[in-house]
Formats: C-alpha cells, sequence, structure tokens
C-alpha cells in the first residue's frame, strides 16, 4: 500500500467514525449507504473538487457522509454538525439548499441530481470556463427516467464537464437492484448512449482519484461516468450488504461493535463514542 493510500484509508475510518456518531446521536437511519459511498465523496468533493466547482450528492439519503466531509474540510463547524437531525437544524435528513454554501440544491428525491448537474456543465459550456460538476449517484436511482433524459442530454451537449459517479452497492430501497427493475447501473447501457465509463472499486480512494485525474484531461465531448462498485455497510461486519441497514437506527451495543470494527479495519486510534 502506498503511503498516499494509507493516508486515505485513515481518513476513510476517521469520517466513518463521524458519521456513526452523528447517526447514533440522532438515533437514525441510513446508514449502510453513507458507509457504501463515502469514499467516493472524499474522492470527488475533498480531493478534486474545487472551490468554485459544483459537487452534487444525488443520493440525498447519504446525507451524513457529505456533512462529515465538508466538517473535515473546514466547511462546516463542529457546533453545526452537532446539530445533524435536531430541530431547526440546517443538516436534516437529506440535504437542504440555501443553508450551507457545498449544499447548492435539495437532493433526496432520487433521479434529480443528474438533471441538475446536466444543467450545470451546460452552463458552464456556454460561459467557456473549464470548471468540473460532479454528481454522485445511487445504482437504484438509474431506474429513474430522469436520468436517462438527462444522460442523454449531456451526451447531445458533449458535457465532457461532467463527470458522474454511480455508489453501485447492489441494493436499494426494497429489495436487489438488478431484481427491482433490471440492471440499469450497467456500463454497456451507460456506454451504448455515449458516455465514457469506468468501472472501478468504489473503496479505493487511489485509484478513483486516478480515474477522475484522467477525466478531467480529457476534452474529448464525452460525458464521464465512473461505475464504483461498493458494500452497503462497508467497515461494519453486521451491517454489510443487508437490507434493513438502509434504514435502522444503531442500538448502543451496536454502536460500540461498530466503533471497535472500524478502528481495528482501518488501523484506528481514535477514541470516539
Amino acid at each position: 500500500m502506498t503511503n498516499s493510500n494509507q493516508t486515505y484509508r485513515k481518513l476513510s475510518g476517521q469520517l466513518r467514525l463521524k458519521l456513526l456518531k452523528m447517526y447514533f446521536k440522532a438515533n437514525a437511519g441510513h446508514i449502510g449507504c453513507s458507509l457504501s459511498c463515502i469514499d467516493l465523496i472524499i474522492a470527488t468533493l475533498i480531493i478534486h473538487r474545487q472551490a468554485d466547482e459544483v459537487f452534487l450528492l444525488s443520493k440525498g439519503h447519504a446525507a451524513a457522509a457529505l456533512y462529515a466531509c465538508l466538517n473535515q474540510m473546514g466547511e462546516l463547524s463542529d457546533e453545526i454538525l452537532d446539530t445533524f437531525y435536531k430541530n431547526g437544524t440546517v443538516l436534516p435528513a437529506h440535504p437542504a439548499p440555501n443553508k450551507i454554501k457545498g449544499i447548492p440544491f435539495a437532493t433526496g428525491s432520487l433521479g434529480h441530481g443528474l438533471p441538475i448537474g446536466a444543467g450545470i456543465a451546460h452552463a458552464n459550456k456556454l460561459l467557456q470556463n473549464d470548471k468540473m460538476t460532479y454528481v454522485l449517484m445511487s445504482d437504484g436511482e438509474t431506474n429513474e427516467g430522469t436520468s436517462w433524459e438527462a444522460g442523454h442530454y449531456a451526451v447531445s451537449k458533449r458535457l465532457d464537464n461532467l463527470i458522474v459517479l454511480i455508489d453501485c452497492n447492489g441494493l436499494q430501497g426494497f429489495g436487489n437492484t438488478d431484481k427491482v427493475l433490471g440492471l440499469s447501473a450497467d456500463i454497456n447501457k451507460w456506454q451504448a448512449i455515449g458516455f465514457e465509463v469506468v468501472e472501478t472499486d468504489g473503496h479505493d480512494i487511489e485509484k478513483l482519484i486516478s480515474i477522475i485525474t484522467e477525466f478531467k484531461t480529457k476534452k474529448n465531448g464525452l460525458p464521464k461516468m465512473i461505475i464504483a462498485d461498493t458494500v452497503k455497510g462497508k467497515g461494519v461486519t453486521y451491517m454489510e450488504n443487508k437490507l434493513e441497514w438502509h434504514y435502522l437506527p444503531m442500538k448502543p451495543e451496536q454502536y460500540q461493535q461498530a466503533l471497535e470494527e472500524l478502528k481495528q479495519l482501518y488501523a484506528l486510534e481514535t477514541e470516539l463514542s
């Protein structure tokens, strides 16, 4: 393992601990989907996104992962982070707009992120700047018709300044993704409509960073996509690949087990409870 990958892995573990603490204090669910996409947010929002560029968490139910990363970047204070899910908070279960600079649009009703992102990328093309737009979607979200309409729009407008990441963890609200409407987060389907697509391990942050770096240099008229193979509940054995952890909050003993497993898996010494 390279030094940089060790650094990213440590950060991944620390942010997992942070978001688990948020969920436990709030007695809230949507934990599994946050654990599956946190590495994708690190690679895009923390490492690649420039201050004047837009990152959209289209799978808004993973809001805690976004909040934890914004806090890591200094864009969200510890005091505000501590209000997650509380009455009057600016950090509700799904991201809300106009309160935090790094959250420009409300998301969570699936299928909205890619249309918004395609519009932003097109605007940047018209303005003739070099800003990138990043959209993180769920695999279940590719069931939505608006996602495919926006995909065709991005291809027709030659939006090579748009990078889409699909958190492909294989589970959605009520079942296995491939059993609900078939495999719609499929490399062949997206390539067929005109995207440049790479499929990769969604928990290898160094690899993700490398792919995005290469994508940013390619001005070939093709919108870009990473289909990221991930594990729902990544890092916590009793949550991994379990549908119920799309919804359930943690009991105290489950929280302690999750902390210990993550500390061991990511070689962390942080005391966090």
